[in-house]
Parts: C-alpha cells; sequence; structure tokens
C-alpha cells in the first residue's frame, strides 16, 4: 500500500508509456499525449496520478473517447479514473501542464550560464512526476518507456534514457527506457547544451560554456563505474552520463538512469567535490535497480547509496578520504536528530518512517542516508567485508529491477546472511526504533585529529597564518569551519578571512561552511556575499542552514525575509516549500500586504 499514490495497481497496472510532448519554452508549458500500455488485474477502470495538469481528453485503445473523471484536489493532487470496457488495456491521455507545476524549473535566459537561450528541467522525487506526466507514481510501480520531444530547434532535449550527443536540426528528439523504472526516475532537461565525453560510456552534459570544465571536473566518471562494477556486478544502464544544471537545482545530485542530473556547486576546480558523482552512480545499483517500494522505505536507496559511495571513493581515493566523509556524515546525523528531537516528528530519527497523510519530501532528512549507511557498516564489521560484499553482489541481483519493502529486506538478510553467520544484530532496533544504536560504529579520522590540533592552538591565540593548514582538502577546511570555537570575534574573523580568503572562495563546501559561521558571528562584511550566494545558488543543502541561523535574531530574520524575497523566483519548488515553511513564508507575505 502507497499512501502516496492513488493507483490501484492490484486492479489495473501501466506496463510501458509512449510519450508523446512539445515542450514551449515561452508560455511554459509542456503539452501532449501519455499513452499507456496496461496489465488489467480486475476492476473496470485504471487510476492515475495528477497534479495541476489539465486533462483534455482520454482515448482508448480502439480510436473510442473513454469516460473519465478527477477526484478531489488533496496535498497528492487529483486522481484521474478512466473506465475501462473489457478486454482493453491501452489508454491515451492528452493533457497539458499547469503554470505551477511543481516539477518543472523555467529558467529565463538570465538565469543560465550563457545568458541567451531559456532552459527547463525537471525533478521528479518523490511525488513530482505527476505534475508534468499523468501517470501511476508510486516508486512501487515500474514502467519502460519511449518518448519523442519537441523543442525550439536552437535547444536540445535529453531525458533519463538513450540520449543524443548532437543538436537536431528540427528541435524533434526520441528517447527510449528498455528498462523498468520507477515514476520518479523520468526526466527532461532542455537547454543550449553541449556534450564532451569522458570516457567510452561516460560524459558530460552542460552548457557550452560550461563543458569543458564541467568535463574537466569529472573526468574520473568512467574509472567509478569500473570500481563500482568489481565491487558489486555489471553497470546494467549503457552510458554513465551527467548534466550540469543551472544553480536553481535544489539538490546535489538526481540518479535520473543514464543521466544524473547535478548541480554546479560540484565544480570546486580541483576535483575535490566528485563524491557526488560516486553517490548517485552508486544508486544504479541501489534506487535504480532495487528501489524504495513506497516512500516509508527510502532508506533502503539512500543508506546503500551511501556505503557504495563510500567503497567506491575508498578504492579510488583511499582511507583517509573515506574516514573524512564518513566522519562528517556521522556529524550531519548527530545535528539532524538534535534537530528532530526538537521538532514535530522525532520518530523520524527511525529509519522505516510512517509518512502517511504528510508529504514524502519530510522524510528526505540525512537519518535514511547516514544511519542506513551506519547499520551497514556495523553488519559489515560483524561479518566481514568478503562476505558482505558477496552478499550485497547476491542482493542487487536477486532484486534486479524490483521494488521491495523493508520488511522484504528484513526476511532477505536475516535469510541469506545473518541467520546462517549466527550474526547477533538488533536489525529491528535499528530499522524502526528512533536515535542510534549503542553498537554504532562511530568514525575516526586522523586527518582531522591534526585539524582539531590547529583549531586549539587558534583558540589559544595563535595567528591564522601560524597554522599549519597547508595543503587541507575540502574536507579538512569543513571540519575546521565547522568547529570554529563559538564567539569569534570581528577582528578574528577578519584575521581568518584575510589568511585564507574564504569569502572568495570557488568552493562551495567551503563557502557555505565560511557563511555560516559569519551569520553564527554577525560577522556583516560577508554578508554581500551571502546574499549573492543565497540568490544564486538553489541547492537545498546550502540553504536550509544558511537561513536557520538567519531566523536565529530579529536582524538576522528581517534580513533573511529581504534576501528570500529577492531570491524565491530563482529556486526550485523543491527548495521553497522548505524554505516557505522555515520562514513561515505565507503569513508573513499576508501580514505585508495587509
Amino acid at each position: 500500500m502507497d499512501h502516496h499514490s492513488f493507483a490501484r495497481p492490484e486492479e489495473a497496472v501501466a506496463t510501458h508509456l509512449d510519450l508523446n510532448i512539445h515542450v514551449d519554452m515561452d508560455k511554459h508549458r509542456i503539452s501532449g499525449t501519455a499513452t499507456y500500455d496496461l496489465e488489467r488485474n480486475g476492476g473496470d477502470s485504471v487510476v492515475f496520478d495528477t497534479d495541476g495538469l489539465t486533462i483534455e481528453k482520454v482515448t482508448l485503445g480502439d480510436g473510442t473517447e473513454a469516460v473519465f473523471s478527477l477526484g478531489d484536489s488533496t496535498f497528492l493532487g487529483r486522481a484521474l479514473r478512466i473506465a475501462l470496457p473489457k478486454g482493453m488495456d491501452k489508454v491515451a491521455i492528452t493533457y497539458h501542464t499547469g503554470p505551477g507545476a511543481k516539477a518543472l524549473q523555467w529558467l529565463s535566459p538570465a538565469q543560465t550560464a550563457e545568458k541567451k537561450f531559456p532552459f527547463l528541467f525537471t525533478q521528479g522525487e518523490a511525488i513530482l512526476t505527476r505534475t508534468w506526466i499523468p501517470i501511476q507514481d508510486s516508486p512501487g510501480i515500474r514502467i519502460t518507456y519511449d518518448a519523442h520531444v519537441t523543442v525550439p530547434p536552437e535547444l536540445m532535449a535529453v531525458m533519463s534514457a538513450t540520449n543524443p550527443q548532437e543538436h537536431s536540426p528540427d528541435g524533434s528528439y526520441s528517447f527510449r527506457m528498455d528498462k523498468r523504472i520507477p515514476s520518479y526516475l523520468i526526466a527532461l532537461a532542455v537547454g543550449d547544451l553541449g556534450f564532451k565525453a569522458t570516457g567510452t560510456r561516460t560524459g558530460v552534459y552542460a552548457e557550452r560554456s560550461v563543458v569543458d570544465t564541467a568535463a574537466w571536473e569529472l573526468a574520473d566518471m568512467e574509472k567509478m563505474v569500473e570500481a563500482a562494477e568489481e565491487l558489486y556486478g555489471p553497470y546494467r544502464w549503457g552510458r554513465y552520463d551527467v548534466i550540469i544544471l543551472p544553480p536553481s537545482f535544489p539538490f546535489g545530485g538526481m540518479e535520473n538512469p543514464c543521466l544524473t542530473f547535478a548541480t554546479p556547486t560540484i565544480l570546486a576546480g580541483d576535483r575535490s567535490l566528485t563524491a557526488l558523482v560516486a553517490h548517485e552512480l552508486a544508486h544504479s545499483w541501489s534506487g535504480n535497480l532495487v528501489t524504495n517500494a513506497t516512500w516509508n522505505d527510502f532508506w533502503l536507496n539512500e543508506g546503500f547509496t551511501v556505503y557504495f559511495e563510500h567503497r567506491i571513493t575508498e578504492q579510488l581515493y583511499g582511507k583517509d578520504y573515506n574516514d573524512m566523509t564518513s566522519l562528517l556524515g556521522y556529524q550531519d546525523l548527530l545535528a539532524t536528530i538534535a534537530q528532530l528531537n526538537t521538532g514535530k516528528h522525532p520518530e523520524d530519527s527511525a529509519l522505516r518512517l510512517d509518512l502517511a497523510g504528510r508529504n514524502p519530501d519530510d522524510g528526505m532528512t540525512d537519518v535514511p542516508y547516514e544511519k542506513g549507511y551506519a547499520m551497514l557498516r556495523v553488519i559489515e564489521s560483524k561479518v566481514g567485508r568478503p562476505k558482505f560484499d558477496a552478499f550485497l553482489r547476491g542482493y542487487f541481483e536477486h532484486f534486479a529491477f524490483q521494488s521491495i519493502t523493508t520488511d522484504t529486506f528484513k526476511t532477505y538478510i536475516r535469510k541469506e546472511l545473518l541467520v546462517p553467520d549466527n550474526v547477533g544484530m538488533d536489525l529491528d532496533q535499528w530499522i524502526d526504533q528512533p536515535g542510534i544504536p549503542p553498537d554504532v560504529i562511530i568514525p575516526v579520522s586522523d586527518k582531522f585529529n591534526k585539524v582539531d590540533e590547529q583549531l586549539a592552538l587558534w583558540s589559544k591565540g595563535t595567528p591564522a597564518k601560524d597554522l599549519s593548514s597547508s595543503g587541507w582538502s575540502t574536507f579538512e577546511w569543513m571540519h575546521f569551519l565547522r568547529h570554529l570555537p563559538v564567539g569569534q570575534t570581528e577582528k578574528q574573523m577578519d584575521e581568518l578571512d584575510a589568511t585564507f580568503h574564504f569569502t572568495a572562495s570557488g568552493n562551495s563546501e567551503i563557502l557555505a561552511a565560511w557563511l555560516e559561521q559569519c551569520v553564527k558571528n554577525n560577522y556583516t562584511k560577508a554578508y554581500g556575499k551571502l546574499d549573492e550566494f543565497l540568490t544564486t545558488v538553489g541547492r537545498r543543502k546550502f540553504l536550509v542552514p544558511l537561513y536557520q541561523e538567519l531566523i536565529a535574531t530579529e536582524k538576522g530574520k528581517a534580513l533573511a525575509m529581504k534576501i528570500y524575497g529577492n531570491a524565491r523566483p530563482n529556486y526550485h519548488s523543491v527548495s521553497t516549500r522548505t524554505i516557505d515553511d522555515l520562514l513561515k513564508w505565507k503569513s508573513e507575505t499576508v501580514k505585508s500586504e495587509k
């Protein structure tokens, strides 16, 4: 049972989508027809999810018009119910999107790198694909798809499928995804794109002025695919490409099959932030190949992927690298659980969630990622890496192209690993109880211990120029900035910035960590950069902590509201939903209008 979909797959379930659409960049509208092959199991209708779509007509496979109805509007959208005569197993839905389609972000030329052409991208996870395609929008329902997309001839379209590497002169593109995927992984981007290969089956799409930089930054993609295959079996999706989107993209990356969507904030100039690509690549096994059946089981996607990501990066970049990123993740987990414990849903620090009646985005915290990873690390420590690797390879093979529940996983791992190896492990505590169990393995980093020594010297008055920070990686700087002593003076902040040039950093992780400290310490000299960063970058991971720090004081709250008022049009709906709630934006704007 998926609480976040109106679909009734036990009666009729879609098996293949043939999508024929036109993208109108001027009117900000997608229009066309979604034709479905159905598998019927009983009942006299099929139900799809929609949200904000105008349904123009529905045609049956024999060419006759179908009787259909739309249900009441809820936060899940509206159910589209189509009557099916006996034996009918095909329907075609003609529709167009509305102006507020939450999955779609339409960018003006001014919001792009080159400032010449508009841009569009979609973001479907968790339940937003229904805002641009009428679809059975549940991760437990998997389909194949073909698509024909027309766009203005000066632009290129790419999807989570087989992709072109050159512009089509007439703006017409065809796509095929012949593997069964859940609806949230159907994705589209349209812009003035270029392509550059990084290997025999890897490459980068980006705006033309960005593509060379992106290809250099992501030069290790082919090595990552090879490392992943050595661990857990063949890559099943043909090509693995990445598209670098404009900075308003709300996530670090999105694992759309064949074509990861990624934020430009990973382009640090030193290849230091490419662990994100390892994470999205790992989703080609955990998430895309084996998928959570409902959003309550989201940890099955993300916990496994974080574990897999660490294994890839450790193999490529060494143990120190892995120790640092593991400890940063654990720090994020502790901070998230502390925050959940003071909020409405402290129970959300369990791995398996109960999100009925809530937006599934509420469950997309650091918990499924980092607590899921922590649990798998405990299991690995109990059985040893070789045995755990063999288990995971078998797990991905056994459940390939299936969507599973947490209970299915628990039954499988007990049968295949824990019971045969007589492993003492309180799986139920890890999965169904809030908080962190006592057998957690706390990551340790020798590199961070050395950073802590320099922090201690700084707190005792050692000048910044005398700190031993030469050759520090992005992660060491992040740890340093996260752990600056409370109550830095303006003089101390001046000294740090003059020595290390944080405000001018081109590394988004370092800059975001520094700006957070600037807000905490009321270092107003960096507020111009803060305004610029919050206005141009839409990545929710960076936005939330900065706005949270700002609203901790009345003066900061006023600044947050001012910045957000200007920045909000640059953000995707995934980010605005979160920040609107954080700033109580609706009530504030209504109040100001009165």
